[in-house]
């Protein structure tokens, strides 16, 4: 296995080197940040992915600057923004110094399609999938009102199914199954258990090469979300030819993204195709899945390990069941109740990101903490860099939902799990509907503890538990 390791890196050396060598020049600009490139060509794209990015991120910190860094992960030459400060400067400047990027991975993996005049520019693939997301109000809270109901039912099904009469469950395959669920229900308009369960493994694989090294040979991880991504791509060809064949005969509802990409035009009067519809549908399932998931299940280890937070969230959720006659699903203001149950949210969140950080591209040479970032260069950004800073979080390794009183606000961007500015991200209010609906039916159903509080938690951008999170279950009576 160890040779194999070996030469696996060998042939991703060579691949990197064919693919960004030829014409790669030092950097003419005086006045970088400081930092190292690393290995030529590679960089320091192993240590980012396999050391984990959270102490890839410390460790130059530590060594170079609190404030910025420069390094070249995953083929990009790249400026590390930290801190609150970098929050508010990144977040300030969207569309005047910075636009988006996807990584070399994820642009590989999630565009099938070529725009008039060949592929578009990733950032522009980006922000025309925002747009699409966006422009109908889908996301918006009086849009999402009108479908909590039906959350709260799928959610009530799967736990019943899942979970009920057992003693020992995974946390972790569940969560993925019941956000996977929800979110082909609400972007798709399908709920089709036999559909979704072929789906689950399928992204999986995806989730996990975004952020992988693209050699595309079997038996590596990029391979292996290339096959997946296609398996995707099939599967949702599959549903926008149904999903035609509806509407054209009338039987369609028309209250899902998919059905509105369907029937909308661009200013030519053409209809999108379903190649691309495929892709940011893809994309969209990818967003509104893993990050989920790993957030519901976080809350599953670190509330079945504190008793006392347990008891808490369990009291304000039968408060707000109490309210409820029988059989009667959750609406918005049971939703503005939660608010305990929200702040051990965001503590799961701040304790462990579902997601470490995102990259964007400078639209221009920019200076900042006295140091000059070239147009063109990457420049990464990650909640860590305040998340476990004991500056603005005393003790920060211990999981303490009271941080996040009102009497206890953080300087603003110090904690910004969703993001901020024009980016932030566009299904936050989607992501605390489906966390706090499961949060409500599983904590009045149920109490538990985890078998392995050691557990180890793999995964570098995205974290997930080795074993899926094993948990003892004790049903109320």
């Amino acid at each position: 296995m160890e040779l194999f390791f070996i030469v696996l890196l060998s042939l991703a050396f060579l691949v990197f080197t064919l693919i960004y060598g030829p014409g790669r020049r030092k950097p003419e600009h005086k006045n970088l940040p400081p930092g190292s490139f690393g290995w030529p060509v590679m960089g320091e794209t192993l240590e980012f992915l396999y050391g984990k990015p959270e102490k890839f991120v410390f460790d130059r910190m530590k060594k170079y600057s609190r404030d910025i860094f420069k390094t070249r992960i995953l083929g990009e030459d790249t400026a590390v923004i930290c801190g609150p400060a970098g929050h508010k400067f990144l977040f300030s400047n969207e569309q005047k110094l910075f636009t988006a990027f996807r990584p070399h991975p994820m642009q590989r993996l999630f565009r099938s399609y070529k725009a008039a005049g060949g592929s578009p520019r990733p950032s522009a693939v980006r922000d025309d999938e925002l747009k699409t997301i966006r422009t109908p109000g889908f996301l918006k809270p009086e849009a999402l009102v009108r479908y909590l109901g039906k959350m709260d039912s799928i959610t009530q099904e799967l736990l019943h199914s899942h979970w009920d009469n057992r003693d020992v469950v995974l946390a972790y395959p569940f969560t993925k199954s019941l956000t996977l669920t929800l979110a082909c229900r609400f972007f798709l308009g399908i709920d089709n258990p036999e559909r979704i369960a072929r789906l689950v493994g399928n992204f999986d694989d995806v989730t996990v090469g975004m952020h992988s090294i693209t050699v595309n040979l079997p038996g590596t991880i990029f391979y292996r979300a290339n096959v997946a991504a296609g398996n995707i791509r099939k599967e949702l060809r599959a549903v926008i030819a149904e999903r035609k064949a509806a509407i054209s005969s009338g039987r369609a509802p028309m209250g899902d993204i998919l059905s509105h990409m369907i029937v909308v035009t661009d200013p030519t009067g053409k209809y999108m195709p379903e190649a691309e519809i495929a892709d940011k549908i893809m994309g969209m399932l990818t967003a509104g899945y893993s990050t989920v998931a790993t957030a519901m299940t976080f809350f599953m280890k670190y509330v079945g390990e504190r008793p006392d937070i347990y008891k808490k969230v369990l009291d304000e959720q039968m408060e707000v069941a109490a309210t409820k006659k029988e059989g009667e699903l959750l609406d918005w203001e049971d939703m503005q109740k939660m608010k305990y149950s929200w702040n051990v949210m965001y503590e799961v969140m701040r304790l462990t990101p579902p997601l470490q950080g995102t990259f964007r591209e400078a639209l221009t040479d920019f200076t900042y903490a006295g140091y000059t970032i070239p147009k063109g260069w990457k420049v990464y950004w990650t909640v860590s860099t305040a998340n476990k800073n004991p500056e603005y979080f005393p003790d920060p390794e211990r999981f303490d939902p009271s941080r996040h009183d009102k009497a206890n606000t953080f300087p603003p961007f110090t904690f910004v799990p969703f993001g901020g500015g024009p980016r932030m991200c566009p299904g936050n209010e989607y992501a605390r509907l489906s966390i706090l609906t499961f949060i409500h039916n599983v904590v009045k159903r149920f109490e538990w503890e985890v078998v392995d509080p050691k557990e180890k938690v793999e995964g570098d951008m995205m974290p997930s538990p080795q074993k899926g999170l094993p948990i003892r279950l004790r049903r109320h009576h």
